[in-house]
C-alpha cells in the first residue's frame, strides 16, 4: 500500500493509461479523482474504481473545469498529494494538410491543458506532492504525420524541468513519463479505420526491441514509482517506458 491515504488527481482518467493509473493508485491505497470529457466512459470508470473516487466531467482546455476538479477533490478528500497530467489526443495528419483548427485542438489539449492543469493545482497541493506529466517518445523520435502531436509531447519534457525549478522550493517534485507504443483506446480516436489501426500497431511492433506493444498497466507501474516515496530523490526526469524503442 505505497499510496495509503494519499489523494491523487488524474486527468484523462476515464480510459487507457489514465484509467490504469487510477486503478493502480486505488489498489495502492489512494483516494482518486479523475477528470474526463466523455460521460459514458467516466461513469464506467467510476464503477470500476469503486468507493473513494470522485469523477468530474470536464475539459483540460477550460480553466473553469480544472478549478471545479480541484474544488470537488478538496471537498471530498482534502489537499492533493499526487497529480497526473495525462489528458491528451493524437490525430495523425500530413504536415501539408494541417490547418489552424487541427493545430489548435492538439496544442490546446496536450500543451495548454497540461500547463494549466499544473498551474491551477499548485494552491491545492500538499508539501511533498508529486506531479507526473505524461509525454511520449514521439517527443524524441520523428514520425510522419505526427508533427504537432510530437511537438506537444516534447514540450512535456521541457515543462518537467521548468516546473521542477519553480516548485522544488515548495517541496513539490515534477517528473515526465514517456510511454512508447501502448495498446490504448487512443489509437481508435485517431480517425483511422480498424485496418489502419491494426497495421499501425504491427508496424510499431517491428520497431520495438521487445517486439510487442506495451500495456497500460505497465505504464501505471511506472507512474506508481514516480508518485510514491520510492522516487523521493527524483525530480525533473524523463522516465522512458518504451520497450527499448528509443534507447537501443
Amino acid at each position: 500500500m505505497k499510496l495509503k491515504d494519499k489523494v491523487a488527481v488524474i486527468t484523462g482518467g476515464n480510459s487507457g493509461i489514465g484509467l490504469s493509473i487510477a486503478q493502480e493508485f486505488k489498489a495502492q491505497g489512494a483516494k482518486v479523482a479523475i477528470l474526463g470529457r466523455n460521460k459514458v466512459t467516466l461513469e464506467a470508470a467510476a464503477k470500476s474504481l469503486g468507493e473513494n473516487t470522485v469523477t468530474v466531467q470536464g475539459d483540460v482546455t477550460r480553466i473553469s473545469d480544472l478549478e471545479q476538479l480541484y474544488r470537488e477533490t478538496r471537498a471530498a478528500f482534502g489537499k492533493i498529494d499526487i497529480l497526473v497530467a495525462n489528458a491528451g489526443i493524437a490525430k495523425p495528419m500530413p504536415f501539408s494538410e494541417i490547418d489552424e483548427a487541427a493545430f489548435d485542438e492538439t496544442a490546446n489539449i496536450n500543451f495548454k491543458g497540461t500547463f494549466f492543469t499544473v498551474q491551477r493545482a499548485v494552491p491545492h497541493l500538499n508539501k511533498g506532492a508529486s506531479i507526473i506529466l505524461v509525454g511520449s517518445i514521439a517527443g524524441q523520435i520523428g514520425y510522419p504525420g505526427m508533427s504537432v502531436y510530437s511537438a506537444t509531447k516534447a514540450a512535456m519534457r521541457s515543462l518537467a524541468r521548468s516546473f521542477s525549478a519553480e516548485l522544488l522550493p515548495m517541496g513539490i517534485r515534477v517528473n515526465n513519463l514517456s510511454p512508447g507504443p501502448i495498446k490504448t483506446p487512443i489509437f481508435d480516436k485517431m480517425g483511422l479505420s480498424k485496418e489502419e489501426v491494426d497495421a499501425f500497431g504491427e508496424q510499431m511492433k517491428t520497431q520495438v526491441p521487445m517486439a510487442r506493444l506495451g500495456e497500460s498497466h505497465e505504464m501505471a507501474k511506472a507512474a506508481l514509482f514516480l508518485a510514491s516515496s520510492d522516487s523521493s530523490y527524483v525530480a525533473g526526469i524523463d522516465l522512458v517506458a518504451d520497450g527499448g524503442m528509443s534507447q537501443i
